[in-house]
């Protein structure tokens, strides 16, 4: 199967016209994942912030909406604390996330922001008690850290979702998009069975696949390679997505997934919401998102969805990472189900 170059035309083919027909990846053998249990109403979460400030009357909106969801919130230290851009100094975020790792009454940790600090962290966290006792760890951009060091040394499912900062002031007046993207949350929490919907894109590689899905910030995964968080992506669904890169950054990450290996044995990809800068005049780059992708994945088998709705944007749903699901491509959309 012949990729095409799509630099400049995107706009203008038919949105079926270019969907090679994939067949389904040859399974491979998983590694178990443990899922923290349901929550169920009376439930307490740690709202905390290992990356960047934010303040405490920020957090209303979020508090008032998991109060609404019948769930009870616990704030953590490192709320209202500020180290520059940071939410308090490295040992003061720690202390508050470990803190929350070890206490069994604790049933998800939420993250009030993104930002960045979570690398920081990451290496003087403590996860034993953490493996006896899993909770659900929410949140996404520089939270994809935290993803993929559970995935890969904990085995434990968590959610890839908005965060604090992401919920609307006021419920009634906020866009269907809005309250539907903060419900996935709380149904991703509950267990409820989730199933997703991209439109249809000319850039898409039609195809059938089934596995874990794991992934989130492109740049955050680039900067995991060859660390002990670093992902694992063999016979895995892989989602990513980026804000605020120029074309030739995201260029260089996927750069770095071929030639990790990471884009070699996929079971399927998803590619999310891309923000670019645009380029410097006199630098131009000339290339696409779709074009770096389809070139990076040129000759692969498996099946590659674009404008999926995760990301740093409104439509942006929260997704089992670890979970099993069924990743289908066609020529009139794509969808993602879980395979609970």
């Amino acid at each position: 199967m012949q990729r095409k170059h799509f630099l400049g035309t995107l706009g203008t083919l038919f949105a079926g016209s270019l969907l090679p027909a994939r067949a389904a990846t040859e399974p491979e053998p998983e590694r178990k994942i443990l899922f923290p249990p349901w929550l169920k109403p009376g439930a307490l979460i740690g709202i905390t912030s290992p990356a960047g400030t934010i303040r405490e009357e920020e957090l209303k909106p979020a508090l008032l909406q998991l109060e609404a969801w019948g769930f009870r919130a616990r704030i953590g230290s490192s709320i209202g604390k500020k180290d520059f851009t940071l939410g308090g100094t490295d040992a003061e975020r720690c202390a508050d996330l470990q803190a929350m790792l070890d206490d069994p009454a604790l049933g998800a940790i939420l993250c009030a922001r993104g930002g960045y600090g979570s690398v920081r962290i990451v290496d003087r966290l403590d996860f034993k008690a953490f493996r006896r006792h899993p909770k659900w760890i929410i949140g996404f951009s520089d939270i994809t850290v935290l993803h993929s060091h559970i995935h890969r040394q904990c085995g434990v499912a968590t959610i890839h979702s908005k965060m604090c900062n992401s919920f609307p002031d006021d419920w009634e007046k906020a866009e269907p998009i809005q309250r539907d993207t903060i419900l996935s949350i709380r149904d991703a929490l509950t267990g409820q069975k989730m199933r997703y919907t991209a439109p249809p894109s000319a850039a898409n590689c039609a195809g059938t696949a089934d596995g874990q899905l794991v992934g989130g910030n492109l740049k955050m995964l680039e900067t995991l390679a060859g660390t002990p968080s670093d992902i694992e992506t063999k016979g895995k669904i892989l989602f990513v997505e980026d804000t605020g890169e120029y074309a030739y950054s995201i260029d260089r990450a996927f750069e770095n997934l071929r030639r990790s290996g990471k884009l070699e044995k996929l079971a399927g990809l998803i590619v999310g919401g891309f923000r670019l800068k645009p380029d410097d005049p006199g630098e131009e780059f000339g290339r696409g998102v779709a074009d770096i992708v389809l070139e990076k994945t040129t000759g692969k088998s498996y099946p590659v969805c674009f404008d999926f709705p995760v990301g740093h944007q409104r439509a942006n749903f929260a997704l089992r990472c670890g979970q099993r699901h069924r990743l289908t491509v066609t020529e009139s959309g794509s969808t993602l189900t879980d395979l609970s």
